[in-house]
């Protein structure tokens, strides 16, 4: 078997080690839901949540930069409190070395990668800075998802507020019953917010600092009103029952508009799927017929333009079936 041969088989492996690499890195190793399920099946005893480990969130430094003191990513990067809060609302557990360890590991396979194929010099540093944004992508993707879940669990958690205010508990029980009862984001959020209280930081200021991690309307509608209730007095638990209302009909028309713009949303991924296949089933039907696009320079730039047009009807049909409820 000639090098030729073997070059391809190379570089298919280092890609599969990369990305297998970066599924074990970015995945747990354990879900403690599953876990809790399976011993109350086997009749075990559930394992309870200590509260030394609820306050090291609270007490341990910060998960990506530290901001109190001069360091070589704070000379670096040019927004560090920006980065720490897209960390903190990722919730990642990876320690921030090894994740910009991470994004150089990528930079540097993106470059080797370009050098392998023979790319043009101006596309090898792109293909460096790509792979190197992924982990970024990681991160914003990853926080989405968990303020998806935010969200949608907050209806639960102000109505079972209100009902611990109602049996006459006080706020800050309210929310340790919401820590105990609920699971996800919405039971570590309010955990922390308990806890903070619990060190003496006052819960107007741990909550407004929640809205700041869960950066919603939903969650600052409740803020708002614990915060004015605090100041001014009045039914809180009412208050908070017309808040959840309010939430459960706002996901309601949110469905509804879904529903409505599904068939444009469709067509957007149809018509922006379409030239790319296009130009592969092309290219593999008949290569020499494709290879002017790529081979002569009206090729190239009318290849950048169509790439431009596509990255512009993309953010046409999204601004367009986008809808803020």
């Amino acid at each position: 078997m000639g090098g030729a041969s073997m070059l391809p088989m190379v570089i298919g492996m280092a890609v599969i080690v990369v990305v297998g690499g970066i599924g074990l890195v970015m995945s747990r190793t354990s879900d403690p839901h599953a876990e809790e399920r399976l011993a109350g099946l086997t009749g075990q005893k559930k394992p309870r949540r200590k509260k030394s480990d609820a306050a090291s969130g609270i007490l341990a430094r910060p998960a990506a930069i530290d901001l109190g003191r001069p360091s070589f990513w704070t000379r670096i990067i040019p927004n560090a409190e920006n980065l720490n809060l897209l960390y903190e609302q990722a919730d990642v557990n990876m320690s921030f070395r090894g994740f910009m360890s991470l994004v150089g590991g990528l930079g540097v396979a993106g470059l080797a990668l370009g050098v392998v194929f023979r790319l043009p010099i101006y596309a090898i540093p792109l293909g460096g800075i790509f792979l190197a944004a992924m982990p970024f992508a990681w991160l914003i993707r990853r926080k989405k998802r968990r303020i998806r879940q935010f969200v949608a669990a907050m209806p639960d958690a102000v109505e079972l507020v209100s009902r611990a205010l109602r049996a006459g508990h006080g706020l800050a029980s309210g929310l340790h019953l919401v820590a105990e009862e609920l699971k996800g984001p919405i039971a570590d959020e309010f955990n922390r917010v308990f806890e903070e209280q619990n060190l003496g930081i006052p819960i107007e200021l741990a909550l407004r600092n929640m809205a700041d991690r869960i950066p919603v309307m939903d969650v600052r509608f409740f803020v708002i009103a614990v915060i004015i209730q605090r100041a001014t007095g009045g039914d809180l638990a009412e208050v908070l029952d017309k808040i959840g209302k309010l939430i459960r009909q706002r996901f309601e028309l949110f469905g509804h508009v879904k529903a409505l713009t599904a068939e444009g949303r469709l067509s957007g991924i149809v018509l922006l799927a379409m030239p790319p296949a296009l130009l592969a089933f092309l290219y593999t039907v008949n290569r020499d017929y494709m290879n002017v696009l790529f081979q002569t320079p009206i090729g190239v730039k009318l290849l950048t333009v169509t790439a431009i047009l596509q990255v512009v009807g993309a953010w046409s049909i999204k601004k367009i079936v986008s809808i803020k409820v």
